[in-house]
C-alpha cells in the first residue's frame, strides 16, 4: 500500500494502472455504505420507536426518509459491487499478462504452492 502524500508524488498520486484511485473509490463507496445502513438503521428505530405514538403525518415523513436512506444505500452498495468486480477483472488481466510473459514463473510458483499445500495436508 502506498504511504507517501500525494504532494510529494511528481504525478499528484495517480498511478499508471489506476489502483490507487479503484482504492480510494473503493474506500469512499464502503464509508457512504456504512454510513447510509447507520442511518437507515436509526431511521428504523425511530419509525418503530414512535409508531404507536405519533400520527400519520409523522410516520409518513419518518418512512419517506428511511426509504431515501435504503435507496442511498442501495445506490452505493452497487457502486462498490462495481468497484470490486472492476479491480477484480484488472488483477485477473494482469495475473494472465504475467502468466503468459512469465510462463516458466508461473509454472515454478504453481508447483512451490502445490508442494506447500500437499505438506500442510499431509501433517494433519
Amino acid at each position: 500500500m502506498d504511504q507517501t502524500p500525494q504532494a510529494a508524488k511528481p504525478n499528484g498520486g495517480a498511478v499508471a494502472n489506476g489502483k490507487s484511485h479503484a482504492h480510494n473509490e473503493s474506500a469512499e463507496a464502503r464509508e457512504r455504505l456504512m454510513g447510509d445502513l447507520k442511518q437507515a438503521v436509526q431511521d428504523a428505530e425511530t419509525w418503530l420507536r414512535n409508531a404507536a405514538t405519533a400520527n400519520t403525518e409523522d410516520l409518513g415523513m419518518v418512512k419517506a426518509r428511511f426509504e431515501d436512506t435504503l435507496r442511498t444505500a442501495k445506490r452505493d452498495l452497487l457502486k462498490l459491487e462495481d468497484s470490486v468486480i472492476a479491480r477484480g477483472k484488472m488483477a485477473a488481466q494482469a495475473t494472465d499478462h504475467y502468466v503468459h510473459d512469465h510462463p516458466w514463473k508461473s509454472v515454478a510458483a504453481g508447483a512451490a504452492i502445490g508442494v506447500i499445500v500437499g505438506l500442510l495436508i499431509a501433517r494433519r
